[in-house]
């Protein structure tokens, strides 16, 4: 009997170890991959210019990195991140663009397209002429085996165009333009008109504004051209106090802003050129 017990547990042992080594010999294990090439068809230079603005700008390629597992090459969806910063940066700015474009190894922009990513991603200013790198990351999923590729360098020069959201004053140069804030949020309250200076905004240029005032946490305000007058207004884009409170995008006239919970001292920057302010703790 205790032989046939000693027999029974060898080959139970037996058993588990050859499912082991099955189990081992089925497991798929990353080998590695190769770093994506980028190329592009323009060379030192992007063309950008408002009177071909739907041109092609440039068109980007680059190498499939074939990820390479144990059952051969990779064949789950290639993720691709297509990075555009000034020159100098390492790709680390705060306003880098990246693009994300699944599975494709190429992308095209048109003019119009490229110079909006400079003016109002990258924040850069019309007609000066700027170098600017692009580069590719590819990964798989959930961002896993990550590879960069090389980077290019191109000059570009962004050119003007009409602000996304109309700013205050007279057409086209916008000189005699001014801006007003109202709201729970501000010491003047609801009262319109407001109290001036301290709720008039600086206007810096016919595009920009800034005002630093304090804040009342969690109240609500809006932006008025026109000191008193309820007839126009600029918001935010959805309903009363959805907006990011921090900074977002705005309109005429709009919905409330909502200020931020924590009151204090805050600089609040409006720019009509992107259609975007920020509101910052001073």
């Amino acid at each position: 009997m205790k032989n046939i017990f000693n027999k029974l547990t060898l080959i139970g042992a037996l058993a588990l170890s050859l499912a082991s080594c099955k189990k081992d010999e089925n497991r798929i294990e990353y080998l590695g991959g190769t770093n994506p090439t980028i190329s592009a068809n323009k060379t030192g230079s992007i063309p950008l210019s408002y009177l071909t603005k739907d041109d092609e700008a440039v068109t980007f390629s680059w190498t499939n990195p074939e990820y390479q597992f144990t059952t051969g090459i990779s064949s789950q969806d290639v993720n691709y991140i297509l990075e555009i910063d000034t020159a100098g940066t390492n790709f680390t700015s705060p306003n880098v663009k990246k693009v994300s474009i699944s599975k494709d190894l190429s992308t095209t922009f048109t003019q119009s397209q490229f110079n909006d990513i400079l003016l109002n991603q990258l924040v850069l200013v019309p007609g000066t002429t700027y170098n600017v790198e692009v580069r590719v990351t590819s990964s798989l999923v959930n961002s896993n085996a990550k590879l960069t590729s090389n980077a290019l360098s191109f000059a570009a020069t962004p050119y003007a165009i009409p602000p996304k959201v109309t700013p205050p004053g007279t057409a086209p140069d916008y000189l005699d333009g001014q801006l007003f804030m109202v709201g729970s949020a501000t010491p003047g309250g609801w009262n319109n008109p407001v109290p001036v200076p301290s709720q008039q905004f600086t206007r810096v240029s016919a595009t920009l504004y800034e005002l630093t005032l304090p804040l009342v946490g969690g109240g609500s305000y809006l932006f008025l051209p026109l000191n008193g007058n309820w007839g126009f207004k600029f918001g935010c884009l959805g309903s009363n106090n959805t907006n990011n409170p921090d900074g977002d995008d705005f309109k005429a006239s709009g919905g409330d802003f909502a200020a931020p919970a924590a009151p204090g001292t805050y600089k609040i920057t409006v720019d009509f050129q992107r259609g975007k302010f920020s509101v910052v703790k001073q």
